[in-house]
């Protein structure tokens, strides 16, 4: 966002603050929906409601759509009176407003709906898991059927595109209503009037059923490179279908889910929530860790006679097993990665696993041979420089095998891999680090 943007924006916080609504209204007209968002949810929610309250339908509806989900747009829909929040719902595309009414109570929602004259298409919608293609889909929809003409078609599309926001491809049906084509628009301009739809359209074989995954969708509509995509249900019958706006944000929410996951951190935190919920969030894997330190902790303890007859060793030892670490959180990205872009079928299991095997046991050969040769310029004697270079490079090895192993195994067993991974991938690396280099050290120089 660029200086004058913040500028502008922070101008209509200062008004509608002043309580001078008339201008603010007035500059807002002017703005996208989403500026408008970023208006809403620099204010306080008592600010908002006061605002909002007094908005057009028109302004405040797409504003609230375009809000962050931290920022609860829902709680200010459902704070206002039943009559003012249905005119903002009648004002939304129907998806658009079962996200919004999607994050209320039952009840909540119902006192909202009663009040709207035509909720038949939102009802429907609110049916379905918001995180599924029923949850994401739109029946706004632009559809001819497979046995009209060219010319006939073109009259159809006319008279619904008035009443349909984007549209990006028009599909075909049977009398049925079950999906059996698509067309371009380029097909309907340069085709004779004359020329039946079935002939000129393309089969639709791109498509999902309403309990499809939100991330399958974005990845199918990703794959295929298509606007959006149909939902039919188990008949074929066309039901709706999911825009790439909405698979956008599906993309950006699962990435975020996914690094806060990476980090240990729970997908619920909000990432404009209080302190007090992060510290919720997070303390209970600090303590798993905690537990996992004392496992690296006790391989220390028992080596301790070690590293009192040769305190150089204390030196090694954040270095390899630190180098484990970074190499095994590298694998375990990657894994990581491949899985939630479904990269990793089972008959690829072995092949994805003795990539990461090869390239732990490669860096490791690197890695070590440096680490060796530095010890000996430190002065320290050639078994050392010994002992260094092959708990180095085991170590790695090891790193390369858990970092790929680990998360796979996970995914079978039904845990969140982004999750626990790197629990498990960092303790096994620091307690073979500590295992390897103090281990060597008492067999090859004690």
């Amino acid at each position: 966002m660029s200086l004058a943007q913040e500028d502008r924006l922070a101008e209509l916080v200062a008004l509608a603050r002043e309580g001078r609504i008339d201008t603010f209204i007035e500059r807002a007209w002017k703005l996208e929906p989403a500026d408008l968002a970023d208006v809403l949810a620099a204010l306080d929610e008592d600010e908002r409601l006061v605002l909002v309250r007094e908005l057009p339908a028109e302004l405040s509806s797409q504003a609230l759509v375009e809000m962050r989900g931290d920022a609860h747009p829902e709680d200010t829909l459902a704070a206002l009176d039943p009559v003012q929040a249905a005119e903002i719902v009648e004002e939304l595309e129907d998806d658009d407003a079962a996200d919004l009414l999607g994050e209320l109570e039952p009840e909540q929602q119902e006192r909202i709906l009663a009040e709207v004259e035509d909720r038949a298409d939102v009802d429907r919608l609110l049916r379905y898991d918001d995180e599924t293609a029923g949850g994401l889909m739109t029946t706004a929809l632009v559809t001819v059927t497979d046995l009209d003409n060219v010319g006939l078609a073109l009259e159809a599309v006319r008279r619904q595109a008035e009443d349909v926001e984007d549209v990006t491809e028009i599909f075909v049906v049977d009398t049925a209503r079950r999906l059996v084509g698509s067309l371009s628009f380029k097909q309907l301009v340069v085709t004779s009037p004359e020329t039946v739809v079935r002939d000129v359209m393309e089969d639709a074989e791109v498509r999902v059923g309403p309990d499809e995954d939100q991330e399958d969708v974005a990845r199918l509509m990703a794959r295929y490179n298509v606007p959006s995509v149909p939902v039919v249900d188990p008949s074929g019958r066309l039901l709706g279908r999911v825009t790439y706006d909405d698979v956008i944000d599906v993309t950006e929410a699962e990435a975020t889910e996914d690094l806060l996951r990476f980090g240990g951190v729970s997908p619920d935190e909000e990432l404009g929530g209080r302190w007090s919920s992060a510290v919720r969030s997070r303390l209970p894997w600090l303590y798993v860790n905690l537990l996992t330190a004392f496992l690296a902790a006790s391989v220390v303890y028992f080596f301790e006679d070690t590293i009192a007859k040769m305190t150089a060793l204390a030196i090694w030892m954040p270095i390899i097993a630190g180098m484990g670490g970074n190499a095994g959180t590298q694998a375990l990205a990657v894994t990581v990665r491949r899985l939630s872009l479904g990269q990793v079928p089972a008959d690829r299991l072995w092949a994805v696993i003795k990539k990461e095997m090869l390239v732990g046991i490669t860096n490791g050969l690197a890695i070590g041979l440096v680490i060796s040769l530095v010890s000996l310029l430190l002065g320290s004697e050639w078994r050392l420089g010994l002992v260094v270079f092959l708990a180095m490079t085991a170590n790695l090895f090891v790193a390369g095998t858990a970092g790929s192993f680990v998360p796979v195994l996970l995914e079978r067993l039904g845990v969140d891999p982004a999750v626990a991974s790197s629990i498990f991938v960092t303790t096994l690396t620091d307690v073979c680090g500590f295992s390897l280099l103090l281990g060597l050290a008492t067999v090859v120089l004690l």
